[in-house]
């Protein structure tokens, strides 16, 4: 009855007022008597009409902007992630992409594409809100920063870093005395051209270098130490140089920019002995919180805006400001993270790779034409290399530091990065650089970033060494039976540790687990690795302890999740890789359809593995791409876990497809020693009649486990049965025999463990 009296309610009210709408409009329309109302009547003309609105609103300075955003964060983030295949940091693949997007290649090829996205007059929309995204990005950069390490490692990384700075930017005023006359720009002083040829040859990417270290394994070495605190210290110096540089080349000389120098002072002491105790008390009153309020929220906000504003008026960039509001934020690294968390995703991900596109647009690799501008570039690219990477290792070895640590500080310290590029827009603002010196510097700071990974690969073969993340993995090469778990989420790695408590319960001298964890160096931050480490295993050790389990635990940034699980699990001589199956976020949707239909085209490893002839094993494959491929590049026995709340492994159902599912009576066998499980085994296609090896080994097991072994004969399994079973084991053969049958078994199973031998 109520249902009935709402629908007689909604009719009455939609229904009414339309008339009421109606009788409005023909009323109005007699109002039109006596004035010049042009009519379209003709269809021609209504297309027309219609065509005209269409391209006004295509040419529209918000909807170009909105077109400009979508191509530029599609080609940045893959070509970020080409680089990350092959090794290298993805800021190179996204400035890269900046390049291929502006004059040196679209505006190059496709010259009339190129001028209908990015149009001369929507630059300065695409300048501004990369502006904004780099004040952003400096902010997160000045929260990076970890102040405490500066205060107990400063000794050794003050001379190593200010050493890595002085000796660079002599390098660089001497490079800039040689080319002065042909390469600055007229008007241009000596004193401005030479300060800004210095102050590029010696930054460091403090962003880039910190994660070159965390993939590598050395944040939690002496090394790794002292390289994170020099790129610190040389990011706070190098800063603060810029500032005076700035204000000097603003100014036009020395004496003149004494006055912005000494505003630029009294702003520094207000923002450390004003304004951050009261940050810290803001810190102090709401940092056990798991939310902030809005207004805590606009409060640093608010202080971030104003400061990047001062240090914009005073003369000295507003990325300045930026920079000292994250140094000064509450040393909370909880407080901090909440802080990443809200700003990195938008700067990096959405509002960065417009800087690194406007930059390309201003790089024109067609203006390097010329053997004697090459020629120039390759000095340009030396001097920095030569400053960068030998003023440092000299000044580590100086200071103690054997050959192989100096060298590869150097090689870490030479990573120009992003930071180089602000450095260089920053003087192409001011006029101090031509487009010729500003490709030639993008070129070097390309190239410097670049070479750190093969440079560090050089240095270890060098001395014999490999670099060791995983010392868990070698002092467990004694161990008979080792199982290493791969897990992303906390519930999939407690379901995955009970899985592997399940195998060896009751053989725990005789067998090890290890609990891995890999996340994407892109997602992390310097200052707060160890307790993002805590964070991330505190569950699993805590179910660990439970299970009376003991574990050992690796973690690790990366920038090739797959690849380095299965190259650690190789390197390990691990008897086991247990993971969780990933899942397609396009999963059951018509866009999956067809990025499965098109990931061999897109997709650079499916492609190869097409040609390498792995591909045979994935057709029609029930995997995600990611579990695809860590099942391609392992070489020990793999078990792929689908999770349906796994809590114990006491009833177990195995159906048999083949021989050559044989196998797993070996883990049948161990979970039933173990964990006392009790084996259902459905023989499907009669092999133990037909097949005298299938036959002795499950009669054999028979014998052993009287109680715990059971021979089924029914084809098909009642729901009723499968709703019982805590685990299905089965093999990857039969596993994909079974998703293509699309059985009714699907939808009924317990949890399932794909086992490939």
């Amino acid at each position: 009855m109520n249902k009935l009296k709402n629908t007689f309610f909604y009719f009455l009210v939609t229904g009414g007022f339309s008339v009421l709408i109606y009788w409005i409009l023909t009323q109005g329309k007699l109002l039109e008597a006596g004035r010049s109302i042009v009519h379209v009547n003709s269809k021609n003309t209504l297309w027309g009409e219609f065509v005209k609105s269409f391209m006004q609103n295509l040419h529209h300075p918000l909807a170009i902007l909105l077109a400009q955003i979508i191509t530029i964060i599609i080609v940045a983030r893959l070509f970020g992630w080409v680089f990350r295949k092959i090794g290298q940091p993805s800021v190179i693949g996204e400035i890269i992409a900046g390049i291929v997007l502006g004059p040196s290649l679209l505006g190059m090829y496709l010259p009339e594409f190129s001028h209908a996205l990015f149009p001369a007059e929507s630059l300065g929309n695409l300048q501004f809100l990369s502006q904004i995204g780099l004040i952003l990005f400096m902010f997160v950069i000045g929260m990076e920063l970890d102040l405490k390490v500066l205060k107990n490692k400063a000794n050794d990384a003050l001379v190593i870093s200010h050493a890595s700075i002085v000796i660079p930017f002599a390098l660089g005023i001497g490079l800039a005395y040689y080319i002065y006359h042909r390469f600055a720009p007229v008007g241009v002083e000596f004193l401005a051209f030479s300060l800004f040829m210095g102050i590029a040859m010696s930054i460091t990417a403090f962003p880039v270098l910190a994660r070159i270290v965390q993939e590598r394994g050395m944040h939690k070495t002496r090394l790794g130490t002292i390289v994170i605190t020099c790129a610190a210290t040389d990011d706070i110096t190098a800063w603060c140089l810029l500032a005076a540089v700035i204000a000097i080349v603003k100014a036009g000389t020395f004496l003149s920019s004494l006055y912005t120098i000494g505003l630029a002072l009294i702003y520094v002491l207000m923002m450390i002995f004003v304004i951050k105790p009261f940050l810290k008390r803001i810190g102090d009153l709401y940092g056990s919180k798991s939310n902030l309020n809005k207004p805590v929220v606009a409060i640093f906000f608010l202080t971030l805006i104003m400061s990047a504003y001062a240090t914009e008026v005073i003369g000295i960039h507003a990325l300045f400001g930026a920079f000292m509001t994250g140094a000064i934020m509450p040393d909370i690294p909880k407080f901090r993270s909440i802080f990443i968390d809200k700003v990195e995703d938008v700067s990096v991900i959405l509002l960065l790779p417009l800087f690194f596109v406007f930059t390309g647009l201003r790089t024109q690799i067609g203006l390097i034409n010329d053997p004697y501008l090459i020629e120039v570039t390759c000095y340009i690219i030396s001097v920095a290399v030569a400053g960068k990477f030998l003023g440092s290792a000299i000044a580590a070895k100086f200071v103690g530091q054997n050959w192989q640590e100096s060298l590869t500080i150097g090689a870490l310290m030479n990573t120009r990065g992003l930071m180089e590029l602000v450095v260089l827009n920053i003087g192409y603002d001011l006029g101090v650089l031509t487009s010729e010196v500003f490709t030639m510097m993008v070129i070097m700071a390309l190239v410097t970033t670049f070479m750190t990974g093969p440079a560090l690969d050089i240095i270890n073969f060098a001395f014999k060494t490999k670099e060791s993340y995983l010392p868990e993995v070698r002092e467990q090469l004694s161990r008979q039976y080792k199982i290493l778990i791969s897990f992303g989420n906390n519930e999939k790695g407690k379901s995955l540790l009970r899985l592997a408590n399940s195998l060896v319960k009751k053989q725990k001298e005789a067998s090890s687990v290890t609990a891995m964890h890999l996340t994407l160096s892109d997602e992390m931050h310097a200052y707060n690795l160890e307790e993002l480490e805590q964070v991330r295993f505190e569950p699993i050790v805590e179910e660990s302890q439970l299970l009376k389990q003991e574990i050992s635990t690796i973690f690790k940034a990366t920038v090739d999740i797959e690849n380095d699980i299965a190259e650690i699990a190789n390197q390990g001589e691990y008897d086991l890789l247990l993971v969780g199956l990933g899942k397609s976020i396009f999963e059951g949707t018509l866009l999956g359809k067809v990025l499965g239909f098109t990931s061999s085209i897109i997709n650079p490893d499916r492609l190869l593995d097409k040609f390498t002839g792995k591909e045979g094993l994935f057709e029609n494959s029930p995997f995600d791409e990611r579990t695809r491929q860590i099942i391609s590049k392992c070489k020990m026995p793999l078990g792929v876990l689908i999770d349906k709340d796994l809590q114990k492994v006491k009833r177990v159902f195995m159906p048999l497809f083949s021989t050559e599912d044989i196998f797993l009576t070996d883990y049948a066998q161990r979970l039933i020693y173990n964990s006392n499980a009790s084996i259902s085994v459905l023989d499907i296609n009669h092999l133990i009649q037909n097949n005298f090896v299938m036959e002795s080994a499950l009669h054999s097991l028979e014998e052993k486990y009287p109680n715990q072994m059971t021979l089924l004969e029914e084809r098909i399994m009642k729901k009723e049965f499968l709703a019982q079973q805590d685990l299905m084991i089965i093999s990857l053969d039969s596993w994909k025999k079974l998703v293509d049958s699309q059985s009714v078994w699907l939808s009924n199973v317990p949890s399932v463990l794909i086992i490939r031998p």
